[in-house]
């Protein structure tokens, strides 16, 4: 009974009980939809992830918390016609599995998606290798890792969405018989009893081909060019110096290009990170950060193709996330660096319904220099914390610019995210690169419309890389609180510099623990 109250409390503020329903076709069109990440989710979920994260970690302060084994860990085994399956999802509907990651070396066996307490899968996928499904979906729905090998070491991620109405269950049967370590994860929505969902079909993927295909060429191919009202800024900007754009509403920001230029290529990676990015709306500023940083390219504007954001050859940022507004935008560059440069700014503006629904972007940078990297968990790692939240929104992503000073891979820690105050994290990752949709570090550049590696000076992760991913149907709605935070696990015993920004949504009176910081961007490291 609490469970049904607390779902009626979360979609009171929609001022109606009118059905939506959820299913493929709703999804897919959700997720080409800009609009959508920029209200409130109706039907309201909760987002939650299964993964093959150390079972030996249970609590915080506890021992085993930073435990590294995250692999072949599983909800439990069950016997099944006489086979053995290993249990990697099993929930109640109604919900939606919103994104599958995995990766291993050898794939032999069979993974089982059953739906609605099916007792024949709906299907079977023979290898552990999502590329095998026999989905027809493009580069967009199911993307191979950039360490993929058909017939070994390597990943894949399906962003397919597969809803059901009452059960999901995931399985894997393992035909390799020398320990093969498995890694997954699964992302899935939760919707409050009673929502409408129609259960996943396959042969739906073929009835909404149209549809499918479509999906897959707008993730890869996104329209830049809004219809709506343009103002610009053009000239240079000195030290101390800013320039502003106002807007009146109810409207919306479409996009925001940006371009930085300086007299001296060597000054061009420094500008990018000392020129800052202000938005405030309706009196709030939401927006505080280095318009390199804020591209999700992070030091030194390297090419970058996603669904929100883009940076062309020529260092042209765009970004593409919708930002609903009810009576004023302020919209500034400042550059708080020693040298001057030329500078393009360029908003597209159009109206909006602004409601109950409509919430604020936001997006908080974040800089520490020398973050202690431990070995193991005897050498007292930590939870490092990329952002606290207090009030109503959605988590969309982040981007991650790290300077590592070790030739060592860094990122063997786990991402976690804590919702509206729970003790144990709904997210519980498998490692840092894992978490930005590729597998087995260290990395290399690699673009996909929701997560990207647009940065990696070396092989071994040494000097400057940087890792994105922006959410989408995976989006974490919170309504109290949201806390996203890094395990400090590496490969040696050494440090990185962490420059990571994030990207939220938030209803009015929402606050970051990084909102007003205005820490002044130091020195790059050369």
């Amino acid at each position: 009974m609490k469970k049904i109250l607390f779902y009626l409390t979360m979609l009171l503020p929609l001022g109606s009980f009118a059905q939506k329903t959820v299913n493929l076709k709703s999804l897919l069109q959700d997720m080409t939809d800009y609009d959508a990440v920029a209200k409130w989710p109706d039907p309201f979920y909760k987002e939650m992830q299964a993964s093959s994260y150390d079972r030996k970690s249970v609590a915080p302060n506890q021992p085993g918390w930073f435990a590294n084994d995250d692999r072949s860990q599983y909800t439990r085994e069950e016997i099944t016609d006489g086979r053995k399956e290993k249990v990697m999802l099993d929930v109640d509907g109604p919900g939606a599995v919103v994104r599958f990651w995995l990766t291993t070396f050898k794939r032999n066996g069979n993974i089982r998606i059953y739906f609605d307490g099916q007792t024949t899968p709906e299907l079977i996928i023979p290898a552990y290798d999502l590329m095998k499904s026999g989905l027809d979906l493009g580069k967009a729905l199911l993307q191979p890792h950039s360490s993929y090998e058909p017939k070994e070491k390597g990943g894949n991620t399906l962003c397919l969405p597969m809803p059901y109405a009452k059960h999901c269950k995931i399985t894997f049967e393992d035909l390799d018989k020398d320990f093969q370590p498995r890694y997954y994860q699964v992302n899935y929505r939760t919707y409050p009893t009673g929502t409408n969902v129609e259960t996943f079909k396959l042969n739906q993927v073929t009835e909404l081909r149209d549809l499918v295909n479509s999906t897959n060429d707008k993730l890869l191919n996104p329209d830049i060019q809004p219809s709506g009202g343009n103002l610009q800024i053009k000239g240079a900007l000195a030290n101390g110096k800013e320039q502003t754009l106002n807007f009146k509403g109810p409207a919306a920001i479409r996009t925001i290009e940006m371009l930085v230029a300086t007299d001296r290529p060597q000054d061009y990676a420094q500008a990018l990170r000392s020129i800052i990015l202000k938005i405030s709306f309706d009196g709030q500023e939401t927006i505080w950060c280095p318009v390199g940083d804020i591209s999700g390219s992070g030091v030194g504007g390297k090419a970058l193709q996603s669904w929100y954001r883009a940076v062309d050859a020529e260092g042209k940022i765009t970004l593409r996330w919708v930002m609903p507004f009810k009576k004023s935008a302020k919209v500034t560059l400042f550059n708080t660096g020693e040298v001057t440069a030329a500078i393009l700014l360029k908003v597209n503006a159009t109206k909006w319904a602004w409601d109950a629904n409509s919430m604020y972007f936001h997006a908080d940078w974040k800089n520490e220099d020398n973050v202690p990297i431990k070995q193991s968990e005897k050498d007292k790692p930590a939870d490092w914390e990329l952002i606290g939240i207090k009030g109503k929104g959605v988590f969309i992503g982040d981007a991650l610019a790290v300077y590592n000073h070790s030739h060592k891979w860094y990122g063997e820690g786990d991402q976690k995210y804590w919702v509206d105050g729970e003790t144990f994290p709904s997210e519980f990752g498998t490692g840092t690169e894992d978490y930005y949709n590729t597998s087995w570090a260290p990395v290399v550049l690699y673009q996909t419309p929701f997560a990207n590696a647009p940065r990696a000076d070396n092989p071994d992760s040494y000097g400057y890389n940087t890792f994105t991913r922006t959410r989408n149907l995976d989006a974490v709605p919170f309504t109290k609180s949201f806390i996203y935070t890094l395990e400090t696990l590496g490969w040696e015993n050494n440090s990185s510099d962490f420059a990571p920004t994030t990207y939220w949504y938030g209803v009015k009176g929402a606050k970051s623990n990084l909102s007003n910081t205005h820490i002044k961007p130091g020195k790059l490291p050369q």
